[in-house]
């Protein structure tokens, strides 16, 4: 795989998102993606082929009774002119429903074509690739392990100078009539180290139920820090993590996050970082594109800062070493210079058991609201409310 992630001086050519297209190339296209990317051609057809199939027995069927119906009716009659206008009025008017729903369908599934044409000449043109669904990504983010149906789709993705993946995902959760798909955009981007688990949950894209995220963390982790980021986000880090998360987020970062991300929500978990939205991010819209773009190239020279980062609790929580134990390394630095031997005694890049996942809370605002609606609509049902609205 190969591809070069946008970065903050990096051309970007939206061209392909806009520009005329061959429908041909673009079915074309299509027909090979779905042969050599694990979505066979009748995986994508087949429903909607059995769907077209439905209603054509369908609207067969309401024809053949209505015109038997008619004739019936005219021969009762004796008005044969009237026999012939009432048997071909609904067969015509079920060609036309079988028309429109063809045209229909076509116009769909040529859209998706040429969507997927532009979006791969798009992503080419930039350095990157295309892939037109991945199912069950196996990105760490939390909003990839809820529900089930997981799938992204549209993924543009590259890998210099580090791997940067945008996409649209989507999951279920319930089922029967309370089922429920939840639509997500995301940007994945690697990075150099494993961190500490931190999330900066926007407050521009809040609700009344309070956070948009679809998991609680425990209130204790939040963490305030200086000037207005907290007016822009509030930011949650593992107990005794608050000095790394400083280290990190320093005053020109939080700067950088406030100007280009202030109304995405951010998860730093692993090696990992996500910005998320309730949106869908890979689209053919230039704008969204030159947007995000735009965010990762502004974050993406601050990484190097992060990459020196270590984890001083993976040294304390390591047995004491023996003399004879001791690593050749240790023991050569031990008659070195100094700066040679603080540099092996370093701790090596990871991340301790407490701080790889920040605890889990309780939406407490939002059963309070839900809980009120419910209490508001059983008094309702019982007429109890009538006693003060009369």
């Amino acid at each position: 795989m190969s591809g070069a992630a946008p970065t903050a001086s990096a051309s970007f050519d939206p061209r392909a998102l806009t520009e005329p297209v061959d429908r041909n190339a673009a079915r074309a296209f299509a027909r090979g993606l779905r042969e050599t990317n694990g979505m066979p051609r009748s995986g994508v057809g087949k429903p909607v082929a059995v769907f077209i199939i439905a209603v054509v027995v369908f609207v067969l069927t309401v024809g053949a009774v209505s015109f038997i119906a008619a004739i019936a009716g005219a021969l009762a009659t004796g008005d044969s002119g009237s026999a012939a206008l009432f048997a071909l009025l609904p067969i015509l008017v079920m060609v036309a429903v079988v028309g429109v729903i063809l045209f229909r369908v076509r116009h769909v599934l040529g859209g998706m074509n040429e969507r997927w044409y532009r979006l791969d000449r798009f992503a080419r043109t930039n350095g990157m690739t295309f892939l037109p669904r991945v199912v069950a990504p196996g990105l760490p983010g939390m909003i990839f392990g809820l529900g089930d149906a997981r799938f992204a789709w549209d993924v543009v993705r590259g890998d210099r100078p580090r791997f940067v993946e945008f996409g649209n995902y989507s999951f279920s959760t319930g089922s029967g009539k309370s089922r429920t798909t939840h639509e997500w955009g995301y940007v994945a981007v690697k990075l150099d180290v494993p961190l500490p688990h931190i999330v900066l949950d926007s407050t521009g894209n809040n609700s009344v139920f309070g956070s948009n995220l679809p998991v609680t963390f425990d209130t204790d982790q939040r963490l305030g820090l200086e000037g207005d980021f907290d007016q822009h986000f509030s930011l949650y880090c593992p107990e005794d993590y608050e000095r790394d998360a400083l280290y990190l987020f320093t005053p020109d970062i939080m700067a950088r996050f406030i100007d280009n991300a202030a109304v995405l929500d951010v998860e730093i978990v692993d090696d990992w970082l996500f910005l998320y939205g309730r949106r869908r991010f890979s689209t053919l819209d230039p704008a969204t594109w030159a947007w995000l773009f735009s965010v990762v190239g502004a974050l993406l020279d601050k990484f190097a800062q992060w990459a020196r980062w270590r984890d001083e609790r993976l040294v304390a929580d390591a047995p004491p070493m023996t003399d004879a134990a001791a690593p050749a390394s240790i023991a050569s630095a031990a008659g070195a210079a100094p700066a040679s031997a603080i540099a092996a005694l370093r701790p090596p890049p990871g991340v301790a058991l407490p701080g790889r996942r920040l605890q889990r809370g309780i939406p407490w605002k939002s059963l309070i609201v839900m809980a009120a609606v419910l209490a508001f609509w059983l008094l309702s049902q019982t007429g109890f409310l009538g006693v003060f609205f009369r």
